[in-house]
């Protein structure tokens, strides 16, 4: 690949940055000064230095996220914050975005990333990819309403693939509960239209997890890390 390529990928500045670097030689190749933008480099075994700093090539960036509610899963929005805006420099330079949308009052985990294949997997109809997400409920979801939900409940303009409903706990005094939802789809508000199907309202929603990948409980909202080798790989291999 090109030397330049493999410069603005490595995350130290744009193409023009990084054609001046070069041209005030200040990136060793394999020991040596090189200023030619078009040199072709092998990023598995050529060495580049920066600032005595060895460089490593990132084509796609993964990260995990701790979606907060009140913030939308947009890359830019004129209105409101976005996820972007609250994640890293890194993640913006390399244009990174939302692997399918959280609600703006759903918080929990978002999956972002530049690798544009990877997003398509996982959103794709026909690969059916896990959701879970757990909700708070102002009503007593019933046996009845777990039925429903396997059997595929009728929405106003669709009809969902059956899906899992969890009572978790119940307070019959309060009239309020909590359940795990399990979908395999992803349509516009969905969680919040089957429960109010069933007569019940979400008054809290968050999701868990997106197939294998699973919310890391030590992040806070708002906080992101970056995937381990191993949660990229299971999101392959998915």
């Amino acid at each position: 690949m090109r030397l330049d390529k493999f410069l603005v990928d490595a995350g130290i500045g744009s193409r023009s940055q990084v054609k001046n670097l070069l041209k005030k030689k200040e990136i060793l190749v394999n020991g040596k000064v090189e200023s030619s933008a078009k040199r072709q480099i092998d990023s598995d075994k050529d060495q580049i230095l920066y600032q005595g700093q060895e460089l490593v090539y990132e084509e796609f960036l993964y990260y995990m996220f701790n979606k907060p509610a009140g913030v939308v899963s947009a890359t830019e929005d004129n209105l409101h914050q976005t996820v972007v805006d609250l994640l890293d420099d890194r993640a913006r330079q390399k244009e990174v975005f939302p692997v399918g949308r959280l609600d703006k009052d759903t918080h929990g985990l978002l999956l972002l990333t530049n690798n544009g294949d990877l997003a398509h997997k996982l959103l794709s109809p026909k690969k059916h990819v896990n959701k879970i997400y757990k909700a708070h409920v102002k009503g007593v979801m019933t046996e009845a309403d777990q039925l429903a939900f396997e059997n595929g409940i009728q929405l106003s303009d669709h009809l969902c693939l059956p899906a899992n409903l969890e009572i978790i706990d119940k307070d019959e005094k309060k009239q309020t509960c909590t359940v795990k939802i399990t979908l395999k789809e992803g349509k516009f508000h969905q969680v919040k239209r089957m429960v109010k199907a069933c007569g019940k309202e979400v008054t809290d929603l968050q999701r868990l997890t997106m197939g294998p990948l699973k919310l890391d409980n030590t992040l806070g909202l708002g906080e992101f890390r970056r995937l381990t080798d191993q949660e990229i790989s299971s999101l392959m291999e998915n």
